[in-house]
């Protein structure tokens, strides 16, 4: 039986292209033949506006069939499961009454790890290659569910003067979560919103690249208009437009990805 591989897309700082990057891998790994599950974590719902439109999402968060009655409940997951657009690529929805999460698991017992027991099942039956899990720009108790839940911890940062703020929080968080989960691995960070001619970029690359037992990826995301155009059109990019540069981009990350995953 296959093992499922699980990865938690994180940031503490919004605006670090998280929800964008953990999309478009997911579909890329789809397009390369693997069997992928997104897990929408944030209240936000940007993950799931990326397969389906504002109607579709809002009826599914404003619904029962969504990732906050799952786990306030403590169900299985496997039923809260829906069907994207594209082939070997599925999601769970998320609602706006993530919000309150953290109140709900507050009195509940091994909080920490009910992310982990409600994904028990799928991971169990070797249905899916990937998980990939959003989670929302926050370091709390929720973001700690869904890194306990997860093999790897992958770091969007963007490429800008404030884009490395805060990564020392994050770094000191999931040494905090590896106290729950030794197991959990940072699979690197990926540097998105790149603007090659700015200094900022390469400043950027070279403080990354010269910290200490940190991987950062070869493939990197450019500013691409075709990014926003998809997201408007509810669509990955490479469905939107299949020969854009961050197209070329996000499958080569996704294939960059695979290959250091499974090493």
């Amino acid at each position: 039986m296959k093992k499922t591989v699980t990865i938690c897309f994180a940031n503490n700082k919004g605006g670090s292209g998280k929800s964008t990057t953990c999309g478009n891998v997911g579909y890329y790994l789809a397009q390369q033949g693997k069997k992928v599950l997104l897990l929408d974590g944030d209240m936000q719902l940007n993950l799931s506006l990326s397969f389906f439109s504002e109607e579709d999402v809002l009826a599914m968060a404003q619904g029962q069939a969504n990732l906050y009655h799952a786990v306030r409940d403590q169900k299985d997951l496997k039923d809260y499961i829906v069907h994207t657009p594209y082939e070997n690529l599925d999601l769970i929805p998320s609602s706006t009454l993530m919000s309150g999460i953290e109140y709900e698991l507050f009195t509940k017992w091994q909080r920490e790890l009910i992310l982990r027991k409600c994904l028990a099942s799928i991971k169990a039956s070797g249905e899916y290659d990937y998980i990939l899990m959003d989670a929302p720009p926050t370091l709390g108790g929720w973001a700690m569910n869904l890194l306990c839940a997860s093999d790897w911890l992958l770091i969007p940062v963007e490429a800008s003067p404030w884009g490395l703020f805060g990564l020392a929080n994050m770094f000191e968080f999931f040494s905090t979560v590896r106290q729950i989960s030794p197991e959990l691995g940072l699979l690197g960070i990926v540097v998105t919103k790149v603007n090659e001619r700015k200094n900022y970029f390469r400043q950027t690359m070279d403080v990354l690249r010269g910290m200490e037992n940190v991987y950062t990826f070869e493939s990197y995301i450019k500013v691409d208009a075709s990014i926003e155009w998809a997201q408007d059109a509810s669509q990955p990019v490479g469905a939107f437009r299949k020969g854009c540069r961050s197209a070329a981009e996000y499958e080569a990350l996704a294939k960059e990805i695979d290959a250091r995953a499974n090493a």
